[in-house]
């Protein structure tokens, strides 16, 4: 007997399932249709979920195996992972780890299947019970244990510690940072990874009191700077809050202002003057009256470069950069003490309009490192912006003001300087210094010998070829000529737009809580008619078109939102949610239903590049920054070539006036009787 005119059969795929096929009645509402098909489906899942649950239970080591590695794989999905839990898996899971009797695979699948149950927050981490936090703890400790054990067992220690300070006292107290360093110095990468991540999560998790316990963090990424294999995206970002952690421990000093009753603080300013004069001070103390010896401090502070030289404390009630000045220039004066006095006693020599003030310009300098070095900062959830040379180094802030505190004497000098060109030499210092950083100098010597080599005039010539660079001819024929470019142009950045877009681009999935391993990838169609995108695997940099099983038409897009217009921006309280993601995120609406797809640049340019294109993909204009810098860069380089035969030709603003016609044509030849 024939089927029904108004029945078909469609074939149905979730991700990671059988393909199905149904009947689907089309005299039949959809929403019954999608409604039955759910039912069924959610049956399919009791199933499963009951099936695993005893398969994991079975004596068979072959059944056991496989259906945790299906365990771990199914428990992505949400309404599985409920089901699972529903059932008490979650308790056998704790049984097969705490028992210790499986290792190697079945102890990975075990574990990996409890991480992508607990990602669904269904249960607290704070009710895992405290056999089972051993157990993991031991596989970290351990030394002869499979290393992608150790892989899982340090991220579900990195998800403990920072859901309560009762788990962070328990993971701190058992696995020490000793043992941590230890598995940054292995060769697998990976493990590498993981470890830096709990210790970062530990850090995050403590005190500034704790964070000094344990060091500044300075020696604990050295192996990995050094390492012969490529930072990945992740460790760089690891590194930089690492550094940032660090380097943060100044904030307090930098935030606290001098104390001038506080005899503490009062030595240390006067330990800067006797280490200066100290020749000077050799008088017995009676030699003196009370008034005499307070009016040589007074004159020997002046000479440091006090401002308020009768009471220099004043100097240092300012913060930032408060107690963190004072510090670093007793550091200076203690371990590079021959530089110190000879920049003391060079500049008491010099005539006083000429002079360098060095209490004055160690206070400035300690402020522009404080924000070069984004001291008293939070830590940004995806800059990877690090400094190899803070790596292996001790003391690198003091260290680094030493270097450029001795380069603010050398600039003034070349400067020729004055009281009154103060903040132009240290404007200059700041440029010295960020230019030389941008270099990513691999230590401080090698920083202390490029800032020194930049000197003055390296300086005026960079800032003049900049602005030759910048600049561009203002003649009215030149801008009518930009102008008549400009369209041909911003197609061809449109273009470049949909090429990248077809490319695709490789997105991390990021939650409030922590920095996930998540990946999928989005790319637009050859014929630019859809859009592709479905999760891939680590390691996986461009998957085939094919592979994306999730699509969106480009006809069905309605709109493009970015920062705090998203949906995913909007569900997260505005505490938690870091600027510099507010400034990666965009979304997609589409369908009549209006849904979103929403994204998360991996960085600045990847915003740029995908907003743009979608925004051709409507219709609309390019409206990010790089959109203009192209465009000036591709202006720039056409008008240079079409010019390049006027060089050191000035162009008028006003085109030469047209001559008067002649009085006659006779000298025109005439064409017409040649034909003839």
């Amino acid at each position: 007997m024939p089927p029904p005119k108004d029945v078909v059969k469609i074939a149905i795929q979730m991700v990671g399932a059988i393909p199905q096929l149904i009947e689907l009645q089309q005299s039949k509402p959809l929403a019954a249709v999608l409604k039955d098909w759910a039912a069924g489906m959610e049956s399919l899942t009791d199933q499963e979920a009951e099936r695993l649950y005893s398969g994991i239970q079975s004596n068979n080591v072959d059944v056991k195996t496989e259906s945790l590695k299906k365990l771990a794989s199914l428990s992505q999905d949400v309404t599985f992972a409920r089901e699972f839990i529903n059932r008490n898996g979650l308790k056998q899971i704790f049984y097969i780890v705490e028992e210790g009797n499986d290792t190697g695979e079945i102890l990975a699948h075990t574990l990996k299947a409890f991480m992508e149950l607990m990602e669904h927050d269904f249960v607290s981490w704070e009710t895992l019970s405290a056999a089972f936090i051993k157990k993991i703890v031991s596989y970290v400790n351990m030394n002869a244990m499979d290393a992608s054990v150790q892989q899982l067992s340090m991220s579900i220690l990195e998800n403990m510690v920072p859901s309560s300070r009762v788990l962070f006292e328990l993971v701190k107290k058992e696995v020490t940072v000793d043992r941590l360093l230890t598995h940054l110095q292995v060769t697998n990468v990976q493990l590498q990874l993981k470890a830096t991540a709990l210790l970062i999560a530990l850090l995050l998790a403590a005190t500034d009191a704790e964070r000094r316990v344990w060091g500044s963090g300075q020696h604990w990424g050295a192996n990995i700077i050094h390492s012969s294999e490529p930072l990945g995206d992740e460790m760089a970002h690891y590194l930089y809050v690492l550094q940032s952690l660090s380097l943060n421990l100044h904030e307090h000093r930098m935030r606290t202002s001098m104390d001038p009753y506080s005899q503490e603080q009062r030595d240390l300013l006067q330990s800067l003057r006797q280490a200066a004069f100290e020749s000077e001070n050799d008088a017995p103390a009676g030699t003196f009256s009370t008034e005499r010896r307070r009016s040589l401090c007074a004159k020997e502070f002046r000479k440091l470069g006090f401002m308020n030289n009768s009471n220099p404390a004043e100097d240092l009630r300012r913060a930032p950069p408060g107690l963190l000045a004072l510090d670093n220039m007793v550091y200076f004066s203690r371990h590079t003490p021959s530089a110190y006095s000879r920049f003391i006693l060079e500049n008491s020599s010099r005539e006083d309009k000429h002079e360098c003030p060095f209490a004055r310009s160690s206070i400035q300098l300690t402020l522009i490192l404080c924000e070069i070095l984004h001291i008293g900062e939070q830590c940004s959830e995806t800059a990877q912006a690090f400094y190899p040379m803070f790596f292996g180094q001790d003391h690198f802030f003091e260290e680094l003001f030493c270097i450029c505190i001795q380069l603010v004497n050398k600039t003034w000098k070349e400067m020729r300087a004055t009281q009154e060109d103060f903040d132009k030499v240290l404007q200059v210092v700041r440029e010295q210094i960020t230019r030389t950083l941008t270099l990513k100098p691999t230590s401080l010597e090698l920083f202390k010998t490029r800032v020194n080599a930049l000197n003055y005039s390296e300086i005026l010539k960079l800032r003049q070829t900049e602005r030759l660079h910048q600049e561009e001819t203002l003649a009215v024929p030149v801008l009518e000529l930009r102008e008549r470019l400009k369209p041909e142009l911003l197609e061809l950045i449109r273009q470049q737009r949909l090429l990248r877009l077809c490319e695709g681009t490789l997105f991390r999935k990021i939650s409030s809580r922590r920095r996930q391993d998540k990946l999928w990838y989005c790319r637009l169609s050859p014929n630019h008619k859809v859009l592709h995108y479905g999760d891939v695997e680590e390691g996986v940099h461009s998957p085939p078109i094919e592979s994306l099983t999730e699509k969106i038409p480009v006809a069905d897009m309605k709109a493009l939102l970015v920062g705090k217009e998203c949906p995913h921006t909007k569900e997260k309280s505005s505490g938690k949610q870091n600027k510099d993601v507010l400034e990666l995120a965009f979304s997609i609406v589409y369908d009549v239903e209006e849904y979103c797809l929403n994204f998360v640049a991996p960085t600045r340019y990847e915003f740029c590049l995908w907003t743009d294109g979608l925004n051709v993909l409507l219709g609309k204009e390019m409206t990010s920054e790089r959109t203009q810098t192209d465009l000036d860069i591709l202006l720039s380089m056409e008008l240079k070539l079409r010019l390049l035969d006027l060089e050191n030709i000035s162009i008028p603003d006003n085109p030469p006036p047209v001559p008067k016609p002649p009085s006659n044509l006779n000298f025109c030849y005439d064409f017409s009787h040649a034909e003839q």
